[in-house]
């Protein structure tokens, strides 16, 4: 075998045991509840309505689409924010048996 191939098999092995190596501990991230998820898309939302204003008032969306995407983020915001108050107004025991 030539020197090349032996250092082209050298640099192979190198990059996939790098890129296929596990360490022995992982940091996964806290658990998320669905709470924390509606309350991560609540902000998600009230972000888009407004960069939807902003959009608007620089005269980028027409008027009749401008209405629509408010109304539709409108009603998605309420929809998360009752979720969100029906999640926190139950006891802890029932939202343990709501995952569940």
């Amino acid at each position: 075998m030539s020197v090349e191939i032996v250092c082209c098999i050298v640099v192979t092995l190198a990059a996939l045991l790098y890129i296929f190596y596990l360490p022995g501990n992982i940091y996964v991230g806290s658990e998320k509840t669905r709470a924390s998820y509606l309350r991560e898309r609540k902000d998600a939302v009230y972000e888009n309505l407004r960069d939807l204003n902003f959009e608007y008032k620089a005269g980028k969306i027409p008027d009749a689409d401008y209405q629509s995407l408010k109304s539709s983020l409108q009603d998605e915001a309420a929809t998360l924010l009752a979720e969100i108050a029906r999640l926190e107004s139950q006891p802890a025991g029932a939202a343990r048996k709501a995952r569940s």
